[in-house]
């Protein structure tokens, strides 16, 4: 953990603040936000490395290929969008800020919280919710983690 990790954490929660906000009201991630979080998360891991940086990276990439697989596989059972593209790159920029290894890290805590979301206020079955905010949960409560 360097200094520079710990002052990451201001920004990084605001601009998950922003996101999960803006999802609730929208249900989109708006690239200028998402993107320059991956590469804030792959600038970040610069500081610990060559190692790190290949770590990052490939979580960059994981994150997006399995939103993105997810996302398509359900559109093309379902016909409509399920995940969206904006979800992906979320995903994404966990990844490029925590690493491959913590991404079931953070879908396990995003999920779970969805879940007792959805039963603690009676979600009706068919209604749609946005993942985005419970990624936003999951990512920041990841790299808090880490930061212990």
């Amino acid at each position: 953990m360097t200094h520079v990790e710990i002052l990451a954490t201001v920004p990084l929660a605001l601009a998950l603040i922003h996101l999960a906000r803006i999802d609730i009201k929208q249900r989109i991630l708006p690239d200028i936000i998402t993107l320059p979080l991956v590469v804030a998360g792959l600038g970040l891991s610069l500081l610990d490395g060559p190692e790190a940086v290949i770590t990052c990276a490939i979580g960059a990439a994981a994150g997006f290929a399995i939103f993105f697989v997810i996302g398509e596989v359900f559109f093309r059972l379902r016909g409509y969008e399920g995940l969206g593209l904006g979800d992906a790159k979320l995903f994404s920029a966990a990844g490029a800020w925590l690493g491959w290894a913590a991404l079931p890290t953070v879908l396990l805590i995003a999920s779970l919280g969805a879940l007792g979301y959805i039963a603690a206020t009676g979600w009706k079955s068919g209604r749609a919710i946005a993942f985005g905010p419970w990624l936003c949960f999951g990512f920041f409560v990841s790299w808090c983690l880490k930061l212990i």
